[in-house]
């Protein structure tokens, strides 16, 4: 990989859209991010129609401030990177087709990025960095995955959630206890007040072998606490800051017992965090002192936390490597709201 290239990312999965410019020798040139969570907020959820709508309007008038941001012309720009899974087919569509066009009419090539591998690669983007090999905790609204990482395309599927994704399940919880969207930051706000001894939540699968995750039962658990709580008449602040408190714990103390059984079954020591609940201070704080300072020579990365949820310098970066790796898409326009991470081929250079 001796030579360079300047990369535009975009990103449009779900409901943010991400522009970002990536120069392979100089590193991320600008960026900008457009968030629809007013969009769908007095909705409790992600409405995928208004979601694509949303990236038609704003996708756009992004590329061209980013360009500008960085001081670059469209001329400049030598491949185009856009995510063409997994995530909602319409809101892919509108950066897929986009990207593809853009790419065509500047006559530089075009590939579509698996959306976390772009998670995956993110704390790449940091001045220090993982190296290979690692176990990575994918983490996110949609996945929980814990994954082997020997390279770029060198993934093996170590663990993964049977039902909800661990985000899944905070969002699902917050609704329970009335908070809003999205919830994985308004649980951790609310559990800030809360009493760690007073509700003790189940662990889920821990005890069994494995590295796969459960988070149903937990947030069913949830639901039954609030019912109790709320028949007896405590439904107050206080008993919501703890049963807040109470599941949060439950997950974090999850993850980290599986993470650290993904090490000690790998033979590694290096974790890598990405994904939206990455930026969690909790799990932060328990991964860091379980696996950084509880495993010898234990080290975890996460991402700087603007691109720990949904971005485009993520998507750019990915892309850089396979684009660079002489990887390109032809001109059809495909998406895949499903893809398995593990299909993705590996780069011929290392």
């Amino acid at each position: 990989m001796g030579k360079c290239m300047l990369v535009l990312g975009i990103e449009t999965s779900c409901d943010e859209t991400g522009i970002a410019l990536f120069d392979t020798d100089k590193g991320l040139l600008a960026e900008s991010l457009y968030s629809q969570v007013a969009v769908h907020a007095e909705y409790g959820g992600v409405v995928p129609e208004l979601a694509s709508r949303d990236h038609i309007r704003k996708t756009l008038p992004l590329i061209e401030e980013v360009v500008a941001k960085a001081g670059c012309k469209t001329s400049d720009i030598e491949g185009v990177a856009y995510t063409s899974g997994p995530g909602l087919v319409g809101a892919l569509m509108v950066g897929a087709t986009l990207g593809r066009s853009l790419a065509y009419g500047w006559g530089v090539p075009a590939l579509g990025v698996h959306h976390m591998e772009g998670h995956l690669l993110a704390p790449m983007l940091a001045e220090e960095r993982p190296q290979y090999p690692f176990v990575a905790l994918l983490v996110s609204g949609g996945h929980t995955q814990l994954i082997r990482v020997d390279g770029i395309g060198r993934y093996k599927m170590l663990g993964e959630s049977l039902d909800d994704a661990a985000g899944e399940a905070f969002d699902k919880a917050a609704k329970m206890l009335e908070l809003g969207y999205p919830g994985g930051p308004l649980i951790a706000k609310l559990a800030e007040q809360g009493d760690v001894e007073r509700f003790s939540f189940p662990r889920p699968m821990v005890n069994r072998p494995g590295l796969d995750f459960s988070f149903s039962g937990l947030k069913t658990f949830t639901l039954n606490t609030i019912t109790a709580e709320s028949k007896a008449g405590e439904l107050d602040e206080q008993t919501k800051a703890d049963v807040a408190c109470a599941f949060q714990l439950a997950v974090v103390e999850t993850l980290s017992i599986k993470c650290r059984r993904a090490l000690k079954q790998e033979g590694l020591n290096t974790l890598v965090i990405a994904g939206g609940v990455s930026a969690n201070r909790n799990l932060r704080e328990a991964l860091d002192r379980d696996i950084g300072a509880g495993i010898k020579n234990g080290q975890v990365f996460y991402p700087a936390p603007q691109y720990c949820t949904d971005n485009g310098a993520m998507i750019a970066y990915a892309g850089s490597q396979r684009l660079l790796d002489g990887q390109c898409d032809d001109l059809s326009v495909s998406v895949r709201p499903r893809w398995p991470m593990e299909e993705l081929p590996a780069l011929k250079t290392v």
